[in-house]
């Protein structure tokens, strides 16, 4: 099976009621956690800041309350500062709703990858009895392991951000660098749900260790996709099966390079 005919499978499948049912529920997860954090946020002031931005500008003097957490106090300082002129106004707040947007997209991505993990042994599940029944699933993956790749994936993340902070102040550079931390998670998340479901571990190692590149470009694909405002929150389901697909293959293939060894 080509590499196109592994997509338009993994299309049909998608629009399969089974698979339709199944993407709803990191859609309707990820809109619940997008809310909760928009009302946190409100709770940290965005109104406060945006009042004592018109007072500034109008003006008037900012009273700050001196039991607010110091990370606020410096915040509301520099909203000060930028609101102030009408020329730093322009900046900060075409800074501030461009950044803003940027991060609630891939926030949407980081909550679906999350949430379907939980859902990927159920997607696998299907794909596994409509076309590969004859294959045995050996899954090395564990709560512990699962966690675990979470948390490095987390810390490598923000690890990232931090060391490509210079490239951020370059004109388009700037747009590659933001995009680096957030497609190694995608990656490392989606690609360890699926094959943990799927291989044991030393299937994994044989598998990935030829076709790294070609997986790497499938991911690559899917986060475009996830690129498109929102589209993960309808399409992380297709991810698992796309990516599932390719592994099942991989594994089709080494299963008959086993059985020909055997034989001769």
């Amino acid at each position: 099976m080509n590499e196109v005919e592994i997509i338009l499978k993994s299309v049909k499948d998608f629009f399969s009621s089974s698979m339709l049912k199944i993407a709803l529920v990191p859609l309707i997860a990820t809109m619940i956690i997008l809310y909760m954090l928009f009302f946190a946020a409100a709770d940290f002031g965005i109104s406060s800041l945006h009042e004592i931005a018109i007072a500034s500008q109008n003006g008037q003097e900012v009273i700050i309350d001196e039991n607010a957490p110091f990370y606020f106090v410096w915040f509301t300082y520099l909203i000060v500062f930028l609101f102030k002129y009408s020329f730093t106004s322009w900046i900060a707040g075409f800074l501030l709703y461009t950044i803003g947007t940027v991060i609630i997209l891939q926030a949407s991505v980081i909550f679906s990858i999350i949430v379907i993990g939980f859902l990927t042994p159920m997607i696998l599940g299907i794909l596994h009895k409509r076309y590969y029944s004859h294959l045995e699933l050996h899954g090395y993956g564990t709560l512990f392991s699962s966690i675990l790749v979470l948390l490095k994936s987390l810390f490598m993340m923000m690890f990232l951000f931090i060391l490509l902070i210079p490239v951020y102040f370059v004109p388009v550079l700037n747009i590659i660098a933001f995009s680096i931390p957030f497609y190694y998670f995608f990656h490392k998340l989606l690609n360890f749900d699926v094959s943990s479901t799927i291989l044991s571990a030393e299937q994994y190692k044989i598998i990935y260790g030829k076709e790294a590149n070609n997986f790497r470009l499938r991911t690559l694909f899917l986060y475009f996709i996830s690129m498109i405002p929102f589209a993960t929150l309808f399409t992380a389901v297709y991810y698992i099966i796309y990516l599932g697909h390719a592994y099942f293959v991989k594994l089709d293939e080494l299963k008959k390079e086993e059985i020909e060894l055997v034989s001769n």
